[in-house]
């Protein structure tokens, strides 16, 4: 699926997805899947290795194609009163720079902001840096080495009690 928008004939495929939260048994699998085929098994990690304590009370945020396949996942817990972190954020590599991951952290910086949150904590990997500098994320300090070879970065994000705006999803980011 595409449509030639140059003269060397490159052509740019429209992905139509919605983010919500998983609803079902099988949504929260797929979910899950996800996660875990993404995060965690090209490092030979064992299933479960991709939840943690939090999973019960936190937000997630869940991008489905037009045929309900999951393409990405994220997920927000409160720390304290004011301050949440993200973890687990995850897009398929194929619809990368599509605008799902945008519009995953748009969707639980909108949750964040109606439970009073003020400030977004995460750990980033290093090859994601740019993504989140670009939704306005700043760096902190180094983080911690995952599995002895993934490095990430610590990063912060303000939020105003203002609604969050996003940009053209489209645009390739």
């Amino acid at each position: 699926m595409g449509t030639d928008f140059s003269s060397e004939n490159k052509q740019i495929a429209v992905v139509m997805f919605t983010v919500n939260s998983p609803q079902t048994e099988i949504e929260l699998q797929q979910y899950y899947d996800l996660r875990w085929r993404i995060l965690r098994a090209p490092w030979q990690q064992p299933r479960g290795s991709e939840r943690d304590e939090y999973e019960s009370t936190a937000i997630h945020a869940m991008a489905a194609d037009s045929q309900g396949n999951v393409i990405g996942v994220a997920r927000l817990h409160q720390t304290d009163k004011t301050t949440a972190q993200i973890r687990y954020m995850a897009v398929k590599a194929r619809l990368q720079k599509r605008g799902v991951g945008k519009a995953l952290l748009h969707y639980l910086e909108e949750h964040a902001i109606a439970l009073g949150v003020r400030l977004i904590k995460l750990n980033a990997r290093e090859d994601c840096v740019r993504f989140y500098i670009k939704q306005d994320y700043h760096i902190t300090g180094p983080g911690h080495v995952l599995y002895g070879e993934i490095k990430h970065q610590k990063m912060q994000k303000q939020l105003s009690q203002s609604a969050v705006t996003i940009e053209n999803p489209f645009r390739g980011d």
